[in-house]
């Protein structure tokens, strides 16, 4: 009877709410691999103010959680959201897999003027938390556009001033792509050098390498040395074996890791929990025919000579890589000819009169490129290797998705079921993990990595970041046939202490905050 005098007199305004929102009847999966445990949740002004027993304590809205799960927020350190973010701001693929923080600027790719990116997104009041990186790509296309040749001194000056500028307005870190142009005509030098203004800042260095398959161990290799030699911290991005011929040596991928982090190199990886890649057509040119931008391919495919040399150079790369047709390799996105959309190549060399053969699929690459290229998935992993770099300790989970239309195109399903894949299919079905551990490599290990300190953990003072759900009814619906869908399962999101989604559907509340580098 009293505690039913206290609720009616705080919801008469008499009384002020000890808590703006209490969460009640939870088991807490706190983010730190531990065992969950039992205890209610009280937030105030978007942060945790206290975990324990609640029992008399007043709450302006109160959430029963029915004995589900309650964990941090997901946390997704390797996404590409910027144009994303500017038309959809409240990120409802990102809220209804549970995820609450984007990294976005990964694989070298990024907005320069980091300042007025986030002045743009505060106005705009996203409905998730965003951090930047500021991207290696980006900035050497502005100091010397996509030339496959070494930066003057002059102008890696510039190069360092400009990520300087953006690690000041609060970029989180430095990435590249170096298997993209122009990343991939950098030497090791250039990256170190750039990376060292990052790391004055505390700032980490992300790689998406230079290659994931014949030569991943080399790479690996360099991405580590640019951390050693510049003093930063390391993350790999998106870690895989993308080549069948090697499928099979992640072992040796996460023992390099191992002897790497044995000699004081702080470097971690990141990985999406899918046997296909999502990316440009263009990967599969060689990069000396990519250089100088879309307009010096196109002299060079019209060139018969070159042309010949292109396709040669194509056909040998895909036959090393141990593949006989590109059939594993479908369009995405096709800005002139959208019928190709989920089209794999061997069906759009089919619908342009070609016969089946490897040279034919070839033929349709060339083409495609000099039209101005598609955006495709491949389907170039193996399953037990996904699963090997998934158990490795130092592995966060992301999805190298982003911010997406529902209903355009036919993307990886990555960008709706990342988070919700790991917790259904990899440790609910195949129980590759336990639930625990999933729960630490989406939320504080990423933390981590990335040194959000007041997120990545239910803890008292961090802020209310938090994900309701019940593991058994968690389902990635999104697939490859049908990408646009929605996870669902994950009852409800909290977004620094506002509900952005409850009992499965989204809100009005658009919680987000721009994250600058701590």
């Amino acid at each position: 009877m009293k505690r039913l005098l206290l609720l009616c007199l705080v919801a008469l305004g008499c009384l002020a709410a000890d808590y703006d929102l209490i969460i009640r009847n939870t088991r807490i999966i706190d983010g730190s691999g531990n065992p969950w445990f039992r205890a209610e949740i009280g937030i105030t002004a978007g942060k945790i103010a206290k975990i324990g027993v609640l029992t008399g304590k007043t709450a302006t809205r109160t959430i029963d959680a029915a004995g589900k799960i309650v964990t941090p927020g997901f946390i997704d350190v390797h996404t590409h959201s910027e144009s994303g973010l500017v038309k959809f701001p409240q990120s409802e693929n990102f809220l209804r897999d549970g995820v609450t923080t984007i990294v976005t600027g990964n694989c070298g790719g990024s907005e320069l003027d980091v300042k007025a990116f986030f002045n743009q997104l505060e106005a705009l009041k996203t409905g998730i938390n965003v951090a930047t990186l500021v991207g290696h790509n980006s900035i050497r296309i502005e100091v010397m556009g996509s030339e496959d040749r070494k930066a003057t001194p002059q102008e890696i000056e510039r190069m360092k001033a400009m990520v300087d500028k953006a690690m000041q307005a609060g970029a989180v870190g430095f990435s590249t792509g170096l298997e993209y142009v122009p990343g991939t005509y950098s030497p090791i030098e250039e990256l170190v050098e750039l990376a060292k203004v990052a790391g004055k800042y505390g700032g980490i260095y992300t790689s998406h390498m230079r290659d994931e398959g014949s030569q991943v161990l080399d790479a690996m290799r360099e991405a580590a040395e640019v951390g050693r030699l510049a003093g930063v911290r390391v993350q790999i991005s998106h870690l895989k074996q993308d080549t069948k011929a090697y499928w099979g040596n992640t072992q040796k991928m996460i023992d390099l890791l191992e002897d790497y982090r044995a000699r004081g190199v702080e470097i971690t990886v990141d990985q999406y929990p899918y046997i296909a890649y999502s990316t440009g057509l263009g990967t599969t040119l060689p990069t000396w025919a990519l250089a100088g931008g879309h307009s010096k391919l196109v002299e060079r495919l019209k060139d018969p000579a070159t042309r010949k040399k292109i396709f040669n150079e194509v056909l040998a790369s895909n036959s090393k890589r141990g593949y006989n047709d590109f059939e594993y390799t479908s369009v995405a996105s096709c800005s002139f000819e959208p019928k190709y959309e989920g089209k794999n190549l061997r069906q759009i060399s089919a619908l342009r009169g070609r016969p089946t053969s490897h040279e034919a699929d070839v033929e349709t690459v060339l083409e495609l490129m000099e039209k101005g290229g598609v955006s495709v998935v491949t389907k170039a992993m193996s399953e037990e290797d996904v699963d090997n770099i998934m158990r490795y300790r130092n592995t966060a989970i992301a999805s190298d998705g982003g911010v997406r239309e529902f209903g355009a195109g036919r993307p990886h399903p990555r960008s709706y079921g990342t988070n919700a894949r790991v917790i259904n299919e990899y440790v609910r079905l195949k129980k590759t993990l336990t639930l625990e551990d999933a729960v630490r490599k989406m939320t504080s290990l990423p933390a981590q990595i990335f040194a959000f300190k007041d997120r990545g953990l239910v803890r008292e003072g961090f802020a209310a970041d938090l994900v309701i759900f019940d593991p058994e009814r968690v389902r990635d619906n999104a697939n490859f046939e049908n990408p646009h869908q929605y996870s669902s399962g994950f009852d409800y999101v909290v977004v620094n202490g506002k509900v952005a989604v409850e009992t499965g559907k989204l809100t009005p509340e658009r919680g987000g905050q721009v994250i600058l580098r701590q």
